[in-house]
């Protein structure tokens, strides 16, 4: 019986928040339940699911299973939607192909990544052979296309 108790006091609680505000309705939200450190993947064992009216954070535990902490993630905290991101590909200092490509002409080179950076982000990359700093797209094969 008093284990209960929390749980029907949190529920009450909820209740009388919703004659006060009956536009908002309790939906589930994501939470952490173990300390997540940055740059870590998020596996199913560390998540779980509480009631509470908090906009932008997931709804559900799948759409955070596989994505990268971009933050430290605490214990029944709701986990919002820039608290992760997709895992990164490149490391800082990490060496890349650089891919210069026109309709034409494919130049292809080495470099030395400036930065972390997962598919589809932008990242400055130092090209080895002129010294010079370059921006470009993060490709799926850890390539890195040269915007002109």
């Amino acid at each position: 019986m008093l284990l209960l108790l929390p749980l029907v006091r949190r529920r009450v609680l909820a209740g009388i928040f919703l004659v006060i505000f009956p536009c908002w309705s309790l939906a589930d939200v994501v939470v952490s339940t173990q300390v997540i450190r940055p740059r870590s993947v998020i596996t199913a064992e560390v998540l779980g699911l509480r009631d509470a009216v908090i906009s932008g954070t997931f709804a559900d535990t799948a759409q955070v299973i596989g994505q990268e902490a971009r933050v430290a993630l605490y214990p029944g905290r709701p986990i919002r939607f820039g608290d992760v991101g997709p895992p990164a590909l490149i490391e800082r200092n990490q060496l890349v192909q650089l891919v210069f490509q026109t309709s034409v002409l494919t130049i292809k080179t080495g470099g030395r990544s400036l930065g972390r950076a997962a598919i589809g982000d932008m990242l400055r990359v130092m090209n080895l052979a002129s010294r010079s700093t370059v921006v470009g797209i993060v490709q799926a094969d850890r390539t890195v296309l040269v915007q002109q």
